[in-house]
């Protein structure tokens, strides 16, 4: 939902309450969106803010899935300047 500005400050328990109920509401100012009022879970879930360490560490991705095709040919041959 959109909110005015001025409408947003007078209701502003509303605003807060819409945004856990609902999701994002918008804020603006002479009809331009200026900002966004987000429920705390949803701000640390795109933060990443209230994450673990080992929870981060397991989140990473199953490398042993990954398969990694390596080519077969020989590696091209390399020519170095004589030392002098």
């Amino acid at each position: 939902m959109k909110w005015q500005l001025q409408e947003a400050k007078q209701r502003f328990s509303e605003v807060v309450r819409a945004a856990q109920a609902e999701g994002a509401q918008f804020v603006t100012r002479h009809g331009e969106e200026v900002a966004v009022v987000v429920d705390i879970a949803e701000y640390r879930r795109m933060t990443g803010a209230d994450v673990a360490f080992k929870d981060y560490l397991r989140s990473a991705p199953d490398f042993d899935a990954l398969e990694i095709v390596r080519p077969r040919q020989p590696a091209r041959a390399v020519e170095f300047a004589d030392e002098r």
